[in-house]
């Protein structure tokens, strides 16, 4: 299938790209790099043997999408591009309801208009809040607890009605909990432009000197050791589980709404501790207050994803960090290295 992939030169986007490649697919690149690196590109090439196409665009811009649309026929189309940052959101709701919101919606609009209705959406495990209890299911009440999640329900709930109006469409919605690592060979891996909203890349930068000491959000939740607890996924796995969602949607029209993750929680502090046992050095940390819209624990029921799509995380957390600081250590600066 010839493939558009929003956000293609991020985190996640990249490494689906990858294996998107790998599977036989024809990906086109399309990312505003307000949060990645055009070098991402060429990083891929050297990986899979030729660069893919990368067309610098934003999904806010309907006339440049309407202008792709028209000189290339796509079949699919994988959604990353949106911001993610839990603790921005609370800071700036309407830059994420205006990224990850209107995005989507001209998105859709100029899918629609060129006729390509086979849409793998990038969801997230914010959508279901806190929890009443774990390991979540999909059928679980939605609550989230910040604008970022809200804004990931709301455009769950547009494509819920998108295939209910048209049941030509094939969507699914992957709802996948904390992708880290790297590609094991170190060539891709998660490079925010700013200080860093999530642990893994935190612990990254202050392995190699460019923070001094990683902020702890909370000790006091209920959970054994204090800190939050979450589903740390690899990256790669996540990858293979978008090109797996891609696959069941050639066979199944309507709709398919899956957890990607490991079905197992690992709190902060044993992140810390493996990220040390993967470098060599402990990192030092220190625990400061709870961050607002975070929640103490959250990790997935994955049987959903293993009965649909056949499909299951196989890196366990050593291998995550492990990869994570391959990654980290080969490119201390990120993609300006």
């Amino acid at each position: 299938m010839k493939v558009l992939v929003t956000g293609g030169t991020g985190y996640v986007g990249s490494h689906t790209a990858v294996n998107l490649i790998e599977a036989g697919h024809d990906v086109v690149l399309w990312d505003n790099l307000s949060n990645s690196r055009a070098a991402v590109v060429e990083r891929i090439g050297a990986l899979v043997g030729t660069p893919p196409t990368f067309v610098q665009g934003d999904v806010r811009d309907a006339a440049g999408l309407d202008r792709l649309l028209e000189k290339q026929a796509f079949e699919a189309v994988i959604h990353f591009a949106g911001l993610k940052a839990v603790g921005e959101s609370a800071q700036k709701p309407l830059l994420y309801y205006e990224n990850n919101v209107q995005g989507t919606i001209t998105l859709l609009r100029a899918l629609e208009k060129a006729g390509v209705r086979t849409f793998v959406f990038s969801s997230s495990a914010t959508v279901y809040g806190d929890p009443a209890c774990v390991p979540i299911r999909e059928d679980f009440p939605r609550a989230a607890t910040n604008a970022y999640g809200r804004s990931k329900i709301m455009i769950e709930d547009m494509l819920s009605d998108l295939v209910a109006a048209d049941p030509r469409w094939r969507i699914a919605r992957l709802r996948y909990f904390n992708p880290i690592g790297a590609h094991e060979s170190g060539l891709l891996g998660e490079d925010p432009q700013d200080v860093p909203n999530n642990l893994v890349p935190y612990i990254c930068r202050v392995a190699v000197g460019r923070e001094a000491v990683l902020r702890v959000f909370g000790a006091d939740y209920e959970t054994p050791d204090g800190t939050g607890v979450r589903d740390y996924i690899h990256v790669r796995d996540l990858a293979l589980g978008h090109v797996a969602a891609l696959r069941y949607l050639q066979a199944h029209p309507g709709m398919l709404t899956v957890n990607l993750g490991t079905g197992h929680g690992y709190s902060v502090l044993e992140v810390v501790k493996a990220f040390g046992q993967a470098c060599g050095r402990p990192i030092p940390y220190e625990i400061v207050a709870r961050r607002p819209g975070d929640v103490a624990q959250c990790y997935a029921d994955v049987s959903a994803a293993r009965r649909l799509l056949g499909w299951q995380a196989v890196h366990d957390l050593d291998a995550m960090c492990g990869d994570a600081w391959r990654w980290q250590e080969r490119n201390p600066q990120g993609y300006e290295t």
